[in-house]
């Protein structure tokens, strides 16, 4: 397989499970809004070790967003948040605190944090946009962090230590 097909290839599996666990969540009401825990969100330290995550989760992310309960501007802002999350999460790979990757597994937070708590202070915030915008962002904030500290270092460390795994990766 050449390399350009191996990278679409990955690229399409990773949006497909990202679609997919997301849509699980969906289905137990815990994708969209303030409170989100979404199972697909471990997938967010795959840029860790494959560039193709990157449009991968774009993608995916994109793909779930359609079903979103807050409002078809979340297909962009969130779309957009998983880009610039997936990037940085890239570009800080190989920054580690005591060989664990801290940095860029917040960078999911930090992104659905900003982003989509922004969204939804705009969207649905009662009073004015800052009043909202902060429970809002550290509700789906903490959502994200207990996804991708929790499930997303289980995932992290399995990749780790599974030199097949990491070599299908790369």
């Amino acid at each position: 397989m050449n390399t350009k097909t191996a990278y679409l290839t990955k690229a399409a599996l990773i949006a497909a499970v990202y679609a997919v666990l997301t849509f699980v969540a969906a289905s137990a009401g815990l994708a969209y809004g303030e409170i989100q825990f979404r199972f697909s969100e471990a997938l967010t330290i795959l840029p860790l070790f494959c560039p193709a995550a990157v449009p991968g989760l774009t993608i995916g992310c994109l793909v779930s967003n359609i079903t979103s309960t807050i409002n078809p501007v979340d297909m962009v802002v969130g779309t957009l948040a998983t880009l610039f999350a997936a990037l940085c999460t890239r570009a800080l790979r190989n920054v580690k605190i005591k060989k664990y990757p801290l940095l860029s597994m917040l960078m999911p937070v930090i992104f659905n944090g900003l982003f989509i708590g922004a969204e939804i202070a705009y969207f649905t915030g009662e009073g004015t946009f800052f009043k909202a915008f902060v429970p809002a962002s550290l509700s789906v904030a903490a959502g994200e962090a207990a996804v991708v500290l929790i499930l997303g270092t289980i995932l992290w460390a399995v990749i780790e230590k599974n030199e097949k795994l990491k070599s299908l990766l790369k």
